[in-house]
C-alpha cells in the first residue's frame, strides 16, 4: 500500500475518533429533549443520510441483495438494535452528566472484546492478555468498592459495543460499509419513527418550537453518526489493524477529559485509581497486541538461504574457477 494511502487512511481515522470525542459538547447542546428522543432523531436523520448516500453511488441494488439473504439481513437487524443500544446509554450518559462513566466504556472495552473472544469464540490468550484482563477487573472493582458505585453505564456501553463489533466481524466482509450501515439503521428506524411521532403527539416534542438551530441541531444527529462511521471505514481499509487498536484510545480520553474539565465531574481518589489501573490494562494490552503484529510479519518472512563458508578472494572457486562474488539477494536490513 502506498504512503499516500497510508497517510489519507490515518487522517480519515483520526478525524472520525476526533468527531466521537467532541460529541458530549454536541448532545450537552441538545440536553433538552432527553435521550429517547435524540436517540430517535439520530437514527431517523442517519437513515436520511445513508439513503442519499446510497442514491448518489448507485448502491440500491446491493441493498436489495441483503434482503434476499434472509440469514445476513437479520445479522444486520441485529446489529442496528445493538449500536442502538449504545447510542442510547451513551447520550443518556451525557445529558445525566455522566461523561467520565461513558468514557470508562470505551476504555474497557477492548478488554471486554477480548474476554467475548473467549466466551464466544473459544480463542486461547496469551499471558500478557490474561495480566491485562485481570487489571481489568480489579479497576471495577477498586470503582465500585471505593467509589461506592457500579459502573453500569460503562459496562453497558462496552458490552453493547463489543457485540456489536463481534457481530459485525461475522458479516462485515459480505456488504459494502455504507450498505451494512444503511441496513443496519434502516432495521431500527421505524421504531424510531414511532417514537417521533409519539412524541409530536403527546406534545413532547423538542423538534419545532425551540428555535431554529435546535431543530438543525436534531437534524445533525444523522450527519455526525453517519459521518465519523464513514470516515472510519476508510481508514479501517487503508491502515494496519496495529495503528487502528491505538487510535481507538482517542475518542475516550477526549470525553474523559471533557468531564472532568470542562463539565467537572466527581473524581474521587477511587475513581482515579481505578482509571489509573484501567489504563495500565490498556498499555499491557497493547504492547501485546504490537508485539504480536510485529511477531507475525516476521514469521511470514521466508528464511535466508544458507550459503557456504567465503573463500579467500585471492583462491579460485572450484566450480567456476574465478573470485567468489558477495553472494546475490541479500538485500540491507532496514525499516518497512
Amino acid at each position: 500500500m502506498s504512503q499516500t494511502s497510508r497517510t489519507s487512511g490515518l487522517s480519515a481515522g483520526l478525524t472520525a475518533h476526533l468527531l466521537w470525542g467532541v460529541f458530549p459538547l454536541y448532545f450537552k447542546l441538545l440536553d433538552q429533549a432527553g435521550a429517547l428522543e435524540i436517540v430517535a432523531h439520530r437514527i431517523w436523520w442517519a437513515c436520511v443520510v445513508c439513503a442519499l448516500c446510497l442514491t448518489v453511488r448507485r448502491a440500491w441494488r446491493d441493498v436489495a441483495a441483503v434482503w434476499r439473504r434472509p440469514r445476513l439481513a437479520l445479522r444486520l437487524a441485529l446489529a442496528g438494535a445493538l449500536i442502538s443500544l449504545n447510542w442510547l446509554l451513551y447520550v443518556w450518559a451525557v445529558v445525566n452528566d455522566q461523561v467520565v462513566d461513558a468514557a470508562l466504556g470505551y476504555f474497557i472495552n477492548p478488554l471486554v472484546t477480548v474476554a467475548l473472544a473467549i466466551v464466544v469464540l473459544r480463542e486461547r490468550l496469551r499471558r500478557a492478555q490474561w495480566l491485562a484482563l485481570g487489571c481489568g477487573a480489579v479497576a471495577v472493582a477498586v470503582i465500585v468498592i471505593g467509589y461506592g458505585q457500579f459502573p453500569w453505564v460503562g459496562l453497558g456501553l462496552a458490552v453493547t459495543f463489543s457485540l456489536y463489533s463481534l457481530a459485525k466481524n461475522r458479516v462485515g466482509h459480505q456488504t459494502t460499509p455504507l450498505v451494512g450501515l444503511g441496513f443496519e439503521t434502516a432495521a431500527v428506524t421505524p421504531l424510531a419513527l414511532a417514537g417521533l411521532i409519539w412524541f409530536q403527539a403527546s406534545g413532547q416534542s423538542h423538534f419545532v418550537g425551540h428555535g431554529t438551530w435546535y431543530t438543525v441541531g436534531l437534524i445533525g444527529t444523522g450527519v455526525i453518526t453517519a459521518g465519523p462511521l464513514i470516515l472510519f471505514a476508510i481508514g479501517a481499509a487503508r491502515l494496519p489493524l496495529s495503528t487502528l487498536a491505538l487510535l481507538q484510545y482517542v475518542t475516550p480520553l477526549m470525553q474523559f477529559s471533557i468531564g472532568v474539565w470542562l463539565f467537572h465531574e466527581q473524581m474521587p481518589l477511587a475513581r482515579w485509581v481505578g482509571f489509573a489501573l484501567i489504563w495500565v490494562a490498556l498499555g499491557i494490552l497493547s504492547f501485546d497486541g504490537l508485539r504480536a503484529a510485529r511477531r507475525r510479519r516476521t514469521g511470514d518472512r521466508p528464511e535466508p538461504e544458507e550459503r557456504p563458508e567465503p573463500k579467500d578472494r585471492s583462491e579460485p572457486d572450484d566450480q567456476t574457477g574465478t573470485e567468489n562474488r558477495p553472494a546475490a539477494g541479500i538485500e540491507p536490513t532496514g525499516p518497512e
